[in-house]
């Protein structure tokens, strides 16, 4: 409806245009939104203040003009001037019911549009380094990138959903010397653990699996793993130490050796999190590997492409990249002196990689912390030729837990967490999808775990469901009174729809396709759960206050005609969340 009345008002310029009365290089955007006071009609445009001095006349003048020439429609009842210029338009009560004609008809593609009309976008979220399970911070970048892709798919985007795995690196030798020093321990060895290595429990798990499939073909004298290394801290350097012990691993238990211990910790871990995360509802599309990026030659023929375009320049034995002619504050290396490629180097292939892909438009939704790494990774695409602009990064602040209203500590390295299957187990998949999408990714999240858990009013999604479980129950008393649901019967009778509540209703359920599409474009899933919310609140209202299999059969099938639609956008909602709509609770 909000696109037939922009349409309205659109042809009413463009008459004016005809008559002279507004020039023809002038734009004419149209803005309709809907109003929040009933009282000031369905539907409030500003054009003509935005037109008025193009046109000559005050904003008034040009609105009396442009209600003049709006078209006929059977959808609009009036249209008022208001204040300096505004046009309000009230829909008449047919155009208020053909909402339900549509949700009838489209089921569950009410709300969905074709307004990306199949533009690629690739959506990479989560991509934790597989060096533990997942914590409650990575599982609200999961929900949040999982919904963003789920509305962009709504409406009308070709989406693919990436996990990037960072499978090099030093996070990752660390993660393998970790396994491999409590395998020695396993063994027997008298093993010193280093304050800077993984000391989850998790690690244990993994260095006993390593040991009942190898034995103790990967043991070596503790005395010659510490040998030549540098003091641990407090007396030492830790990353000297743990730097030492990883350069110790490799030597002594060569290639071979290595890689095995190496892709114990690596392959447990990364199969963890994918389960982990399909148990929360977040599947991929693919699982794009860091070190393919190396082995295929991604990431030095991207290099070799930034040397030949003069974005690359020696020193001090390191290469760097010329990020500060991007707005960056500091030149960034790519190659270090030893000759190792920095995970800013494969970020930049990465990047280039998706957009050789062919997609369109990039999303990386990264955590909060990443914020200074965003104008480097765009400096490098500018560098490449690519357009910038098409990455769009958005920042996720990570969830804070409370219980018992205590704040509970997280540490990946020190094993003191929890995880999200712990979450999950907890408060239920359900909870923790919707409560991480509740608030605007940027703010800050305090997970409540009392209230996640509570059957009660204040526990938004128990709400929202029960909503859509009472409506179940209706239809199940109808059935249970041998009457029946006749859709046909009941569009015939929509104008008995017509006390404050179900007015109230029929102007949210409309208002859905316009709050899926604007969650999506602006990448703001919370929209989806406040309106939902919202609805719920209009039908539980409305459900205590009238009944709805009454004696009156034409007022019995438009309510049930109205509460039925009522329960299939709340089931629609609800799937892009990734929360089920239960039929009993």
């Amino acid at each position: 409806m909000k696109a037939e009345i922009s349409s309205l008002i659109g042809a009413a310029l463009e008459a004016l245009r005809a008559d002279g009365l507004l020039p023809g290089d002038v734009a004419l955007p149209v803005q309709v939104e809907r109003s929040r006071d009933p009282a000031h009609g369905d539907f409030a445009c500003n054009v003509a203040l935005r037109l008025a001095k193009a046109a000559g006349c005050s904003p008034r003048e040009l609105a009396q003009r442009i209600v003049q020439r709006l078209p006929a429609s059977e959808w609009v009842e009036r249209v008022e001037i208001a204040g300096p210029g505004f046009i309000n338009i009230h829909l008449a009560s047919a155009a208020a019911q053909s909402v339900l004609h549509d949700i009838h008809a489209q089921g569950e593609g009410y709300g969905r549009s074709n307004l990306g009309a199949g533009r690629r976008v690739q959506v990479e979220f989560v991509s934790a380094n597989p060096t533990g399970p997942l914590h409650v911070g990575h599982g609200r970048g999961a929900a949040y990138g999982a919904v963003v892709a789920n509305l962009l798919e709504a409406v009308g985007f070709d989406v693919w959903r990436e996990y990037y795995v960072n499978d090099a690196g030093r996070q990752m030798d660390i993660l393998a010397v970790s396994v491999w020093l409590r395998y020695l321990e396993l063994c027997g060895e008298p093993v010193v653990f280093p304050s800077n290595g993984y000391r989850g429990s998790y690690i244990v798990d993994i260095a006993a699996a390593l040991r009942r499939q190898h034995d103790d073909a990967f043991r070596r004298d503790f005395a010659r793993v510490i040998e030549g290394v540098p003091a641990d801290a407090p007396e030492g350097d830790k990353e000297a130490h743990i730097d030492g012990l990883i350069a110790n691993a490799k030597r002594l238990l060569g290639h071979g050796g290595y890689r095995a211990v190496f892709g114990a910790g690596l392959n447990s871990i990364l199969e963890d999190i994918r389960e982990d995360l399909a148990e929360f509802g977040v599947v991929y599309d693919q699982w794009f590997s860091e070190r393919s990026l190396m082995e295929d030659g991604t990431v030095e023929r991207t290099i070799e492409q930034l040397k030949q375009s003069g974005k690359i320049y020696e020193r001090g034995g390191a290469l760097w990249f010329r990020s500060t002619d991007y707005g960056d504050e500091k030149d960034r290396v790519v190659v270090r002196e030893n000759g190792q490629t920095t995970y800013f180097a494969s970020d930049i292939a990465y990047h280039l990689n998706k957009f050789e892909r062919g997609f369109e438009r990039v999303i990386d939704v990264w955590g909060a912390d990443h914020h200074g790494y965003v104008p480097r990774v765009k400096a490098s695409l500018s560098a490449l030729g690519r357009d910038a602009g098409a990455l769009e990064v958005l920042l996720v602040q990570f969830a804070v837990l409370y219980r018992g209203g205590e704040k509970v500590q997280m540490s990946t390295r020190g094993g003191e967490f929890v995880t999200l299957r712990e979450l999950r187990e907890e408060v239920g998949r359900d909870a923790a999808r919707f409560f991480y999408v509740m608030r605007k990714c940027e703010q800050h999240l305090d997970f409540d775990l009392d209230l996640a858990k509570s059957q009660s009013n204040d526990n938004p999604v128990y709400y929202i469901q029960y909503a859509h479980a009472r409506i179940c129950s209706v239809f199940r008393e109808l059935n249970e009174q041998d009457l029946v649901y006749e859709p046909e019967q009941a569009a015939r009778a929509l104008g008995r729809l017509d006390n404050a509540h179900e007015q109230a209703l029929l102007r949210a359920l409309a208002r859905y396709p316009e709050v899926v599409e604007a969650a999506a474009l602006n990448f703001e899933p919370h929209q989806l759960p406040h309106y939902l919310r919202e609805l719920a609140n209009l039908f539980h209202t409305y459900y205590n206050a009238h009944k709805f299999i009454v004696e009156d059969a034409e007022l019995c099938q438009a309510r049930l005609h109205l509460i039925h639609a009522v329960r299939q956008v709340l089931r629609n909602g609800l799937e892009l969340v990734g929360v089920s709509a239960p039929e009993a609770m």
